[in-house]
């Protein structure tokens, strides 16, 4: 039997991630662990395997039997009672540093691996979960019959079947004693209740985040990391909650994905209460680029006042000069010619407004062929401006040669024959 049929599987209707037909949201194209420890040659000799379960739920168990297991086999484990059925997600020595992570030490008394899951296991295994969507919804009913503020998410059973674990969301603190009875009583089985976070429950029921792609946590993300303001400071993101917030209310897990590159990025630029002085003002830092190294300034401390664009590397040269006591006559270098580049926008087509132009052309041809027609209603009246638009020019070519008539020469000749006459 493949891993894919535990992970992304539906037992009922055997679709692969989010089935239509019995409502099962599964967690799709989870990432394995990349066994980078692989090659050395004390490797295998650690006995301890992380094994997975549904809805990300991890467990570290001992491999006493000798068996030798690889990433992706399904493997029978010790339970409470019972066994339970999970996917081998990492081997080796990496599983020391896992634990390690996790806060779990090496001499804590864990349970071991049984064997190797055989088809009769993995088939207890689906007619178990083929009951969990049922499950859910009608404990979801008896949790409201017994009115306890709180929502029932998901529902996994134990891989013999004999144990079902709820997962709940609330607000606050809920006695569920009750719950508990009515609900051992309905289905015949060991009942555990687990309290989830919102990020817990976004990640099982999913959606889409204003990126535009599936969330992360319903995706591919196996584990949550704590995500802090400082993140957002770091990035010099504005610290709007509405925008750095995800769909499960908390802050976005993927505020921490880049938040190494602009540590790094942000030791190449000049401190941020760093002043620059000119001959007429002085320039505060009002924003900074950080990826491409470019720094606004402004003349007010708090707001946008004759702001001034420049690079990281100008602003170190004007920090030197005001150390020394020199202050520059403006913050833009004017020597720095400005990059010439290799082709030219002749048509214009790298205009956004390009489309708006066409409108406008569109526009005037209507109009035109408005007027038209307009003149075509009244041929009367278009003949008489055509007639005025005719004799206008004469008008003015008779002007004109009565005042020549009248206009007297300045020559000597002509003054020698007014005598005369």
């Amino acid at each position: 039997m493949e891993a894919s049929s535990f992970i992304n599987s539906c037992p009922r209707c055997r679709h692969h991630g989010e089935c239509s037909s019995c409502g099962r949201r599964e967690p799709r194209g989870k990432l394995n662990a990349v066994d980078w420890l692989a090659d050395l040659p004390e490797h295998g000799s650690f006995n301890i395997v992380e094994v997975m379960f549904k809805n990300t739920r991890t467990g570290f168990y001992v491999n006493d039997t000798g068996v030798s297991l690889k990433i992706g086999d399904l493997v029978v484990v010790e339970a409470a009672p019972g066994h339970d059925v999970g996917r081998v997600n990492m081997t080796g020595y990496l599983v020391r540093l896992q634990m390690k992570k996790s806060s779990v030490k090496s001499d804590q008394e864990l349970k071991r691996i049984v064997r190797i899951a055989t088809s009769d296991d993995i088939e207890r295994f689906r007619e178990a979960r083929s009951k969990e969507h049922s499950t859910m919804i009608k404990a979801r009913s008896i949790a409201e019959e017994l009115g306890l503020s709180m929502k029932i998410g998901d529902v996994e059973y134990q891989g013999d079947g004999g144990k079902a674990i709820f997962y709940y969301i609330a607000d606050e603190r809920v006695d569920f004693r009750k719950l508990i009875r009515v609900l051992a009583e309905t289905f015949k089985v060991r009942i555990e209740m687990r309290q989830i976070g919102a990020r817990q429950e976004a990640g099982r029921i999913g959606g889409i985040g204003p990126c535009g792609r599936t969330l992360c946590c319903s995706s591919w993300m196996n584990r949550f990391v704590s995500v802090s303001t400082s993140a957002a400071r770091i990035q010099d993101l504005s610290m709007n909650p509405q925008k750095l917030a995800g769909q499960c209310g908390k802050l976005k897990c993927c505020l921490n994905f880049e938040i190494d590159s602009y540590a790094e990025a942000q030791k190449d630029l000049p401190p941020k209460e760093t002043i620059l002085e000119t001959l007429d003002n002085q320039y505060f830092l009002f924003k900074a680029d950080i990826l491409d190294r470019k720094l606004t300034y402004s003349t007010d401390k708090h707001l946008p006042a004759n702001l001034v664009t420049i690079d990281a590397d100008r602003a170190f040269n004007i920090i030197e000069l005001n150390k020394r006591g020199i202050k520059v006559e403006s913050l833009s270098d004017s020597t720095i010619e400005a990059p010439q580049t290799e082709f030219g926008d002749i048509i214009g087509q790298d205009s956004v407004t390009r489309f708006d132009r066409k409108n406008k052309k569109k526009k005037r041809h209507k109009q035109n062929s408005d007027h038209s027609k307009e003149d075509q209603n009244h041929p009367h009246q278009v003949q008489k401006q055509n007639h005025s638009e005719q004799t206008q020019p004469q008008q003015l070519q008779s002007q004109n040669n009565q005042q020549r008539k009248f206009v007297p020469r300045k020559n000597k000749g002509n003054k020698e024959r007014t005598q005369k006459t």
